[in-house]
């Protein structure tokens, strides 16, 4: 039996767990599909307002591409190229949801397990996580849609050190590299999560998804449009806003809709 993608759901919540935990969470090329399916439909539910990715169990987050697969599926340049469009359409789901995404790692987090993680908005860790990219040590490499995010996250010096020595870290130092946003003792991990994903929920999702769509946009070199500035006031006109702002003088919680 292989291992599956399964979405749970917790009111504006939902939770991509990658169920495969006899093999540290690896994915073979069915859960690849399976994931891109399961982020790309959950980006067009009105209700989600906040997606959460994690491993099944403990101990590992996910080990990356099931090696089991290799001989059949990544034998050659050609099937190589193949079995990577489906986890780029993965990883690129992740960074471009326009939902506030947190990664929940746990334990291992290495290969396509880290590169799906980089593209979460935030990456909440467990002080006994540990990542790395030792692909070296098969005799492959990162694609270019595989690098994107972690040369944009953590910057080409840190990139270049993992992969060159193929060396696996902790979370401490993976906090200092800028691999992950926090760490938290592994015996505060899930009150942590649930406090991280109840900030998030808490706040206006049309607010949530301008500010991915602003922070996303200020990466490019590029001058910003007069269209463009304009829309960084749009908020105004929301019901949200409105609800916001009301809220805050009757000193009750808002309830915001996404309008």
């Amino acid at each position: 039996m292989g291992g599956s993608i399964r979405v749970e759901r917790n009111g504006p919540v939902a939770t991509v767990v990658i169920d495969n935990p006899a093999k540290r969470n690896a994915m073979d090329q069915a859960m690849w599909i399976a994931m891109g399916d399961a982020l790309l439909a959950l980006q067009e539910e009105p209700q989600v307002r906040c997606l959460v990715l994690r491993g099944a169990g403990t101990e590992a987050f996910g080990s990356g591409a099931d090696i089991d697969e290799f001989e059949k599926l990544r034998a050659t340049k050609a099937q190589a190229i193949a079995f990577g469009k489906h986890g780029h359409r993965a990883m690129h789901a992740v960074r471009d949801c326009p939902i506030p995404t947190v990664a929940a790692i746990r334990g291992v987090c290495v290969g396509g397990g880290l590169e799906l993680a980089i593209g979460c908005d935030i990456r909440l860790a467990s002080d006994d996580a540990k990542f790395g990219v030792p692909i070296a040590r098969l005799g492959g490499v990162l694609a270019y849609p595989e690098l994107e995010g972690l040369v944009r996250v953590a910057g080409p010096q840190v990139a270049l050190e993992l992969l060159l020595e193929g060396r696996v870290i902790g979370a401490a130092e993976a906090r200092a590299k800028g691999v992950v946003s926090r760490v938290v003792p592994a015996s505060e991990f899930d009150g942590e999560l649930e406090r991280t994903v109840a900030r998030i929920t808490a706040g206006a999702p049309l607010s949530a998804r301008w500010h991915k769509k602003f922070v996303r946009r200020l990466q490019e070199a590029r001058a910003l449009t007069a269209s463009e500035l304009e829309e960084g006031y749009a908020c105004f006109d929301t019901e949200d806003f409105t609800e916001g702002w009301r809220s805050f003088q009757a000193k009750r919680p808002p309830v915001f809709k996404g309008r």
